[in-house]
This record gives C-alpha cells, sequence and structure tokens, in this order.
C-alpha cells in the first residue's frame, strides 16, 4: 500500500535513484512500473538477486512485518544495510530477534518512523531545554478507518500486523514521544474494540504513563473517531507548553510569548491512509543513504525502534490483565 509513497519519495530526489524493485505479485510489479516509470524500469527476479546486486548500496523492505523474517535473513546475509517500514515486527520479541539479527551480523539497520523527519520536530528539539523540565505530557492519536479497511484479508490481526491500531498507526506518534520524554516506567491501560469494526485486534486505547524522569502522561489512539483529527503531542513543561501537531508547532511561554512553526499536514487521519505527503519519507531515504555512506547511525536504528515496541508490548500487557505493568526490558 505504501509502495506509491515511496515511488514519489524517489522521484523527487535527487540524493538517491531506485535501481530495481521486487514484489512476489506480478499485479503488484506491473502496477508499480506503470505508475513509476520514470522511478523503476526494472524488476528483479528476487530477494536473492537485489541481495547479490553489487550496485545495490541498501535495499528497503515494505511488506507487512509477517512477511520480513526470511526478507531480512538473505539481505543481512549478504551484508546488505536496510532500512524498513514500521513496525520491526509484529511482537517485542520477534522485533528483538531482528534487530540482533543484524547487529550480530553488522548490518545496518534503519527502520521508517517518519514523523520523527518533519521540520518542526527539529525545531522543537532545539527549543526544549528553554522550555524547562516536563512535567506532563498528552499524545492523541483521533484517527478514523471505515470497516472496509479491516476487511482487507490479515489487516487488524495479530499474525499479520500485530495488532491494531497501536501498532498500525499510533506508533509513529508513540515513538515520536519516547525522543522527546524520555522512557517509561509504568503504564496503566485500556484495550478496546468498539462496535464501529469487526477486526480481532483492538480500534481504541486509552493509557495513563509514569516517564522514568518522574512526568505523567496520557496517551490516546484510535480509528475509531470518525471523521478522523490529525495527531497531537503536548509537553507541559516548567516554563511553557509545546503543542506538535503534524507539521505545526505552537510554543505558549509563561512569560506570555506564543510562537508558531511549520505547516499544517495531513498525515493519513482519515478514510484515505495514504493522504499524506511523501517527503518525511524522502527525508528518512536521503538520511539513510548518508548514513550508510558515513558510517553513522541512521535517525532512527532498530535497536532504537524497540522503545516503542516495548512501550506497545506494556499498553497491551495492561489492557488485558487491568493491571499497572513495569516498563518492558529493551
Amino acid at each position: 500500500m505504501v509502495s506509491k509513497t515511496y515511488g514519489a519519495a524517489f522521484r523527487n530526489s535527487d540524493r538517491v535513484s531506485l535501481r530495481s524493485a521486487y514484489a512476489p505479485s506480478l499485479d503488484s510489479q506491473e502496477r508499480f512500473l506503470c505508475t513509476f516509470p520514470d522511478v523503476c524500469d526494472r524488476m528483479a527476479s528476487s530477494v536473492q538477486d537485489i541481495a547479490d546486486d553489487p550496485d545495490i548500496d541498501f535495499a528497503i523492505v515494505t511488506t507487512p512485518p509477517n512477511a520480513r523474517r526470511q526478507i531480512v535473513e538473505t539481505l543481512a546475509a549478504a551484508g546488505k544495510p536496510i532500512l524498513m517500514e514500521k513496525p520491526v515486527e509484529r511482537s517485542l520479541d520477534r522485533a528483538r530477534s531482528l534487530v540482533e539479527l543484524c547487529e550480530e551480523l553488522d548490518v545496518p539497520l534503519g527502520i521508517v518512523l517518519q514523523h520523527r523527519a518533519r521540520p518542526a520536530v527539529g525545531t522543537l528539539r532545539e527549543r526544549l531545554e528553554g522550555l524547562g523540565p516536563l512535567v506532563a505530557c498528552e499524545a492523541t492519536v483521533p484517527w478514523w478507518r471505515p470497516q472496509a479497511y479491516y476487511d482487507e484479508p490479515g489487516r487488524g490481526t495479530y499474525d499479520r500486523d500485530g495488532g491494531g491500531v497501536l501498532i498500525s498507526q499510533a506508533i509513529h506518534t508513540l515513538d515520536l514521544m519516547l525522543s522527546l520524554t524520555g522512557p517509561v516506567a509504568e503504564v496503566t491501560a485500556m484495550c478496546a474494540t468498539t462496535a464501529f469494526h469487526s477486526m480481532e485486534a483492538e480500534d481504541f486505547v486509552t493509557a495513563g504513563i509514569a516517564f522514568a524522569n518522574g512526568a505523567v502522561g496520557h496517551v490516546f489512539a484510535s480509528t475509531a473517531s470518525f471523521p478522523g483529527k490529525g495527531e497531537r503531542i503536548t509537553l507541559h513543561c516548567q516554563n511553557g507548553t509545546a503543542s506538535l501537531a503534524a507539521g505545526l508547532l505552537t510554543l505558549d511561554y509563561r512569560d506570555g510569548r506564543r510562537e508558531e512553526f511549520g505547516d499544517a499536514a495531513t498525515s493519513g487521519a482519515g478514510a484515505d491512509p495514504m493522504a499524506f505527503t511523501s517527503d518525511w519519507h524522502q527525508a528518512v531515504i536521503e538520511d539513510f543513504a548518508d548514513a550508510v555512506d558515513t558510517g553513522r547511525k541512521p535517525l532512527v536504528t532498530g535497536r532504537e525502534a524497540l522503545e516503542v515496541h516495548a512501550l506497545i508490548a506494556d499498553i497491551e500487557t495492561s489492557g488485558r490483565t487491568g493491571q499497572r505493568i513495569r516498563a518492558n526490558a529493551r
């Protein structure tokens, strides 16, 4: 589903080019080639074909999470750096296993959590110290998906996707939140499936969080919030409040000053899950290319992505058991 976003990212980039692509479905191959004839003129015959090509500097894996393991094993065995769509895998244990595989073979692994690449996020990081210590955090993902979205075989299941709104949609906001707040100490949550959807996993989550630095927080994530609104992270600090909504950052200082940065942007909050710009994916791809060239870490490493996987696991466990959960070991 996300292939068009990647095609547009390559089309707009003067830093990276797409040598070849592979899909097990001939229909998928033909659609991609017809949509992006100026981006990709060659389909690989297999994943092994990509792994063996010396002119390919790194590979991007965009399959559903249940189709990752063998692909990653093939690429990593050939020493090919890997940039992979979120989530790393369907569960924390599976995700950790893939990360450790790449680490053991010394293969760079980056994860596409593109919300970190929004320009307004960089501005917020620059101003965080001036806002003072974090006191409280709110993270909301009030999205909407029609039932037709979950009628696709495997969608919203634990076997293919690893869960529902947490691992498929809210993972972006939760990852960005953790990169700003630091680690979590405890979680208390409720997870549910509303009457809007017939699906295996959750479409409605609310959670209270105690952060390791002493701050408290609240998370709300849903695909049952018609017609869908953009996600938001609000950081309440000693000297002011920062509100990050998609591409727009607002800073309200206790002395009365207000600053605004960026522009409003869509992020797939409504019925069309692909209604967002390819700019953020392009930035992640170009960052990974630079990381491969220079030997530095990419924007989000596989190891760093385990943080959000652990939080999701803790929220799910608390929602299932009704208990307060101590933070999962990363």
